[in-house]
């Protein structure tokens, strides 16, 4: 047999996660960016937070901080989240609820356990992931929506229960305003279930949250992102129960900057980015005066020289 008829695998990355403990024993683990892969699809920051328990008193405490040039995409497993935002809106996220919040020019943020869980224990569990814009929608007007659960499109099928989050796949398309081709979903999986995903999206990756999965006979554990090769049908089986993320879609048209919470296809806009929070010229969160400092680093306009690197924690 040739070279070129050898058997090819469907994974071509197997991405463990970064993790960090941000205190009171509350871990997120970075799938995206990461060493092996900075992009999948649109999508160029993948969290897993948690699964945490806070004990009474306690909480989420993210304080204002500013985007600009993506969309963040906050998809909870268990817990409540208030999320805040300069344009006025204030929202309480819970489970297969979608905040979608697109920066564009700029906005600030902040994400707290709300008050009413602090008088007691509660726990907290879910995803937040950042997509990348379309260079022309780099600067668009900042906007917030939010999407509860019915609103979802569903799909059901031997043995495979999916949620839509964002964007199209078997047939459906989600609620949530996408501006460029990709997906988004929540799939559970009893035992003995099998996952089939097409080459309908030019990028595709699943994230194994619960349980494992088996692709071309090899197993996958959970807290692994699993990039799959292009134009190929694959089949990831469920020998147990499991509930996985799959996402991806057409590649970001062009070369984009991450940098701390900024975004961009331009070194130079970051660098502006950063004079500005730093001068105090983003809209502020309505009732919220506290916020997160820049970083002490350098944008990447002042590190053209250094090679890429996966973004750091704020």
């Amino acid at each position: 047999m040739g070279s070129s008829d050898m058997p090819v695998g469907a994974v071509v990355e197997n991405i463990e996660p970064r993790s960090r403990d941000l205190g009171d024993g509350f871990f997120v683990r970075r799938a995206l960016p990461s060493i092996q892969r900075r992009s999948i699809g649109p999508f160029v920051f993948f969290d897993q937070m948690g699964p945490a328990n806070l004990a009474s008193g306690t909480g989420l405490d993210v304080r204002p901080h500013p985007h600009i040039g993506l969309a963040t995409v906050t998809y909870l497993f268990s817990g409540e989240v208030l999320h805040r935002d300069s344009l006025g809106s204030s929202q309480l996220i819970r489970p297969a609820e979608v905040n979608w919040m697109i920066a564009g020019r700029g906005i600030v943020h902040s994400e707290r356990t709300p008050i009413s869980l602090r008088a007691h224990a509660s726990s907290l569990s879910g995803i937040q992931a950042w997509v990348g814009l379309p260079q022309r929608e780099e600067e668009s007007p900042p906007r917030f929506a939010h999407h509860d659960e019915q609103a979802l499109p569903r799909f059901e099928h031997a043995g495979v229960q999916l949620r839509l989050i964002a964007g199209t796949l078997f047939g459906l398309r989600s609620p949530v305003e996408t501006l460029s081709n990709m997906f988004y979903a929540d799939a559970r999986l009893q035992p003995g279930a099998t996952l089939t995903l097409d080459d309908e999206h030019a990028e595709r990756a699943i994230y194994v949250y619960e349980g494992h999965l088996e692709i071309d006979g090899q197993p996958f554990d959970a807290g692994r992102l699993l990039v799959l090769r292009s134009k190929r049908r694959v089949q990831a089986l469920a020998p147990r129960a499991a509930r996985a993320l799959l996402l991806g879609g057409a590649p970001l048209d062009g070369v984009r900057h991450v940098w701390w919470n900024f975004v961009s296809s331009s070194a130079e806009r970051i660098q502006r980015a950063a004079d500005q929070w730093r001068g105090g010229g983003f809209a502020r969160v309505p009732g919220d005066d506290e916020f997160i400092p820049l970083p002490d680093r350098p944008p990447p306009a002042a590190r053209a020289a250094e090679p890429p690197r996966a973004v750091d924690y704020p």
